[in-house]
């Protein structure tokens, strides 16, 4: 069974679509961050082959990245796709009528998307909620040309560890998603069949006045608790507490508690058209029929 309840992770981003470019400060930084890399587009096509015709930019929220992408290769193709309808509403007022791009509702597990089409994929922090990272990932490599670029980012295992500590000793239900390891996400893009793969990670540290400040903040951005064996029920106002309570040591000398967001970047090259996929400790090849010869009899 998934980790993750789908159906509640498009509602959660459906509903904070309104208000989330405010909430969503680190998931901006990050994504300057990640948009700054993608200058090893041109280092390793070299200076000729340096613009993309087709950029796809998966879990766009807002689709800031796809604009600014949109801006930087004015004469590419650019799609952003996310799950939630009304962020692409949203997205809607990135795509001016002088550098439009096109908006896609669709799910990165099962990407709509022609195979060996996309020149450049960019994922900023939408993998996380995926249960099977080297699935996505063989869908990423699927739609990406021989040599394409992925740029993506997620967030580590110690990501809302004050959190997840909190809410721990007060509720036996979980309250925190597990996060990936950088190695853990390295292997999936190995296993994926992705080739020369570089991974970098940042430590973040937020900070706020209260665990109800938080809280909030989660839900403006959409980044609610979507764990399929979460307490379906209310908290309630006695566990509340007691996490607000444990979390409490841990407030710093200037009056505010602090939230670790651990973050790992990655980008990565699509192997040649053939290459082979890990799967199972095996190397498995997929070879178009048109390129397998063929003799006929008489010939």
């Amino acid at each position: 069974m998934s980790t993750f309840d789908q159906r509640h992770i498009r509602r959660a981003f459906s509903r904070s679509a309104a208000g989330y470019d405010a909430a969503a400060a680190l998931q901006h930084e990050v994504e300057k961050r990640l948009l700054e890399s993608l200058d090893y587009f041109a280092l390793r096509q070299g200076q000729d082959a340096a613009d993309p015709k087709v950029v796809l930019d998966v879990g766009c929220g807002p689709a800031h990245a796809a604009a600014a992408m949109r801006k930087h290769w004015p004469k590419a193709q650019v799609v952003a796709l996310d799950l939630a309808l009304p962020m692409l509403r949203e997205a809607k007022k990135q795509a001016g009528w002088w550098k439009p791009f096109q908006r896609v509702c669709a799910d990165l597990r099962a990407l709509p998307v022609a195979e060996a089409s996309v020149d450049v994929l960019f994922c900023n922090l939408s993998l996380q909620w995926v249960d099977d990272l080297p699935a996505a990932f063989a869908g990423f490599r699927r739609v990406l040309k021989p040599g394409g670029l992925l740029v993506c980012s997620t967030f580590g295992p110690e990501t809302l560890q004050e959190l997840r500590d909190a809410f721990a000793q007060a509720d036996d239900a979980p309250h925190v998603s597990p996060f990936p390891a950088i190695a853990q996400f390295g292997d999936a893009l190995m296993l994926a069949g992705f080739r020369d793969p570089v991974l970098d990670r940042d430590r973040f540290t937020l900070t706020y006045d209260d665990l109800p400040a938080l809280m909030r903040e989660l839900r403006a951005m959409g980044a609610t608790n979507a764990l399929r064996h979460r307490r379906h029920t209310l908290t309630g106002r006695a566990r509340f507490a007691a996490a607000a309570a444990a979390y409490e040591p841990l407030r710093r000398a200037d009056g505010k508690l602090p939230s670790t967001w651990d973050v790992i970047y990655a980008h990565a090259w699509a192997p040649p058209a053939g290459a082979p996929i890990r799967e199972q400790g095996e190397d498995i090849a997929a070879v178009p029929l048109s390129k397998i010869p063929i003799r006929r009899r008489g010939e």
